[in-house]
């Protein structure tokens, strides 16, 4: 009998990857991951699961790859890590076309990897957002926000992970973070587009969703202005049931608006005096560790089910439980050498402490960026109550310390 392989196409190497090998492996699949660079995956070597290197931004080569695959195995499914980049999630939506597999609609994802035609599809389909203009240079930025009114939201066009987003509270602001986008020092995967947009002001949720169904909402607290580094998401989040009800409607009407519904969708929102607006649509799952959270939470395994979807069967996302499941991340205050790390093992040892997760190594590097890549850690923890899990993660996290030599120390 022919084994039945399921195919990963690399994410993020902090991503749900491994969790996503786990799944196939519950489900009696056969996981082998394409990567561009496998080394960069740790738990490979620790499951023993197969890799191979492919170029992952060439869908000729993924292509050619599965079909020589399939001379081996049954391709039961196809999918990907989809934590951050939208773009390699697109081609495998077009991957799994080609072999007549279940997977998202690429042309829907690549609709939503451009946030300005995702803003026009969500104002054509009646959903509040902030107000917004496309800009392709500086003196397009600077009439944008003088029609928008500061303070705005100055970001790519296309892009993911908070990388190049910035509030402009005056025009000293607008006029360095437009410099900083269009004078090389910003990273473009296509041409320069940037979208200027209203600030939303309100507190911060998020709706994760399976087909067409919410099955959780997460608040989160970030870091402080001009940037939006995370440092905690928690759910479910503390909505009264009118609230819960407006966001779920709110993420519904997005989904048709963007023609989604098929696997996970993540919905940025801002409560603001209008009710929920919607920053942010992303046609995939939330990044780790989202799909964890919410396993703590619900009792839904999102990542299992996303698998099941992949390969033809029946989601079941059915609650089995409720509690609080948080997750906060450790943020450096300064840039420098990193001196040592620890603790981690004392923070996994407080009662109700699901993970404990360090990203770095001593003598790496600090070089704070104003987004996900200034995270060097995370803490998960899940306990009945929202005041016992915060004291849970606080406890932890006061366990966990590190030193950080500044450059200019150094230099001296």
């Amino acid at each position: 009998m022919t084994r039945r392989a399921f195919i990963l196409v690399e994410g993020h190497p902090r991503g749900n990857g491994l969790r996503y090998v786990q799944g196939a492996k519950r489900l009696g699949l056969h996981p082998i991951t394409l990567s561009a660079d496998p080394t960069q995956y740790d738990y490979l070597g620790e499951e023993r699961s197969e890799a191979i290197h492919v170029d992952t931004e060439n869908l000729d080569a993924l292509i050619r790859e599965c079909c020589q695959l399939r001379a081996t195995y049954d391709i039961a499914g196809i999918t990907g890590f989809t934590d951050v980049d939208e773009t390699t999630y697109a081609t495998i939506g077009k991957l799994c076309r080609h072999f007549d597999l279940p997977g998202p609609n690429p042309a829907s994802i690549e609709r939503c990897c451009d946030k300005f035609a995702q803003r026009q599809l969500l104002e054509e389909g009646g959903v509040p957002i902030p107000a917004y203009r496309l800009a392709a240079n500086a003196t397009d930025v600077e009439s944008s926000a003088a029609e928008i009114g500061l303070p705005v939201i100055v970001k790519p066009a296309v892009g993911s992970g908070s990388m190049g987003v910035r509030l402009c509270r005056n025009a000293d602001e607008l006029a360095e973070h437009t410099i900083y986008l269009l004078g090389g020092k910003h990273v473009w995967r296509s041409s320069p587009k940037i979208l200027v947009e209203e600030f939303a002001q309100g507190p911060y949720y998020c709706a994760e969703i399976m087909g067409n169904e919410v099955i959780g909402i997460s608040t989160a607290d970030l870091g402080r202005p001009p940037h939006f580094v995370f440092r905690q998401f928690t759910f479910p989040a503390l909505l009264t049931n009118d609230e819960h009800e407006r966001i779920v409607d709110v993420s519904l009407s997005c989904l048709r608006a963007l023609d989604l519904g098929w696997g996970p969708t993540n919905i940025e929102f801002r409560w603001t005096k209008r009710g929920p607006v919607v920053i942010e649509v992303n046609p995939r799952l939330g990044g780790a560790p989202d799909p964890q959270l919410i396993q703590l939470a619900y009792g839904v395994d999102l990542i299992t089910e996303h698998v099941k979807l992949a390969i033809g069967e029946e989601c079941d996302l059915r609650r089995c439980h409720s509690q609080t499941a948080a997750a906060r991340y450790l943020v450096p205050d300064r840039d420098g050498t990193l001196d040592w790390i620890g603790g981690d093992s004392r923070a996994a040892a407080v009662p109700g402490v699901a993970e404990v997760k360090l990203y770095v190594k001593p003598k790496t590097p600090i070089i704070r960026k104003g987004d996900y890549r200034d995270w060097i850690g995370h803490v998960v923890a899940a306990s009945p109550s929202l005041a016992r899990t915060e004291a849970i993660l606080q406890r932890a996290v006061d366990s966990i310390d590190w030193s950080i030599t500044p450059f200019s120390t150094l230099r001296e």
